[in-house]
């Protein structure tokens, strides 16, 4: 199996070229395509939320709960939080994700269960998606494919790490197939990861058209101020002395 290092850099590479394939060839603003390769970069460590202890989970479980508040600022602005009420609910993400997530993950998965699959890939994308409004549907699809990718760049290493070559031979390893899958073998598991993904498939069809009601509602509440009237142009003080 792949270290933290070899996973870090191989979803860092990947970060790197899906960056450039976005600024060259999707004409995505340079801003956007640098945060999309650095998602992709993180998502490197995301599987690896199921390990127990180590680098992995104290790593990544920091860095999301610093990251995801601040890239909910577009979120936030559309619920018309203040300021204060943006500083809370940023205190309150921290905490969950530090604290009551990485807790949950330590108690109910296992290491190459079925948080190494493809629709725990896909729900993570989902939930980056669900994240990260954008007024751009392209460039929102784009940054959380990104962090979809750097999670299938983890899954393929480990796949790869999982044949051990010798002598121009080579042999499966135990852990062959564990990765890249989409069932597994515990029936409740795999009902628990497919219920998600439904959920949050439901959550991220309406959520543009729920974005733009919100949006549309606060462009209605804004204050009218009545302009004074210009004055008439010659011609029309011309017409009202006939």
């Amino acid at each position: 199996m792949a270290d933290f290092k070899s996973h870090i850099t191989g979803s860092t590479m990947v970060g790197i070229a899906y960056g450039y394939w976005g600024v060259t060839s999707q004409g995505m603003p340079l801003e956007s395509s640098l945060l999309a390769g650095g998602l992709c970069s993180v998502s490197g460590m995301l599987p690896d939320l199921d390990s127990d202890s180590g680098i992995p989970l104290r790593e990544t479980s920091m860095f999301c709960a610093a990251i995801v508040p601040m890239l909910m600022i577009d979120r936030f602005r559309d619920l018309e939080l203040s300021h204060e009420a943006m500083a809370l609910a940023a205190m309150l993400i921290y905490i969950g994700i530090r604290f009551i997530l990485v807790e949950f993950f330590k108690r109910y998965t296992v290491h190459r269960g079925m948080w190494h699959s493809i629709p725990a890939a896909a729900s993570a994308g989902l939930l980056a998606y669900l994240v990260m409004p954008c007024p751009s549907e392209a460039i929102r699809v784009y940054k959380s494919m990104a962090v979809v990718t750097g999670f299938v760049v983890h899954l393929c290493m480990d796949e790869i790490w999982s044949i051990d070559f010798k002598r121009g031979r080579f042999r499966l390893k135990k852990s062959f197939g564990t990765a890249l899958k989409f069932v597994g073998n515990k029936p409740l598991a795999n009902l628990s990861v497919y219920a998600k993904l439904f959920l949050l498939i439901y959550l991220a069809w309406g959520d543009q058209g729920i974005l733009q009601r919100i949006r549309q509602r606060a462009r209605l509440d804004q204050p009218y101020i009545a302009e004074p009237r210009p004055d008439p142009l010659p011609w029309d003080k011309w017409l009202h002395r006939r």
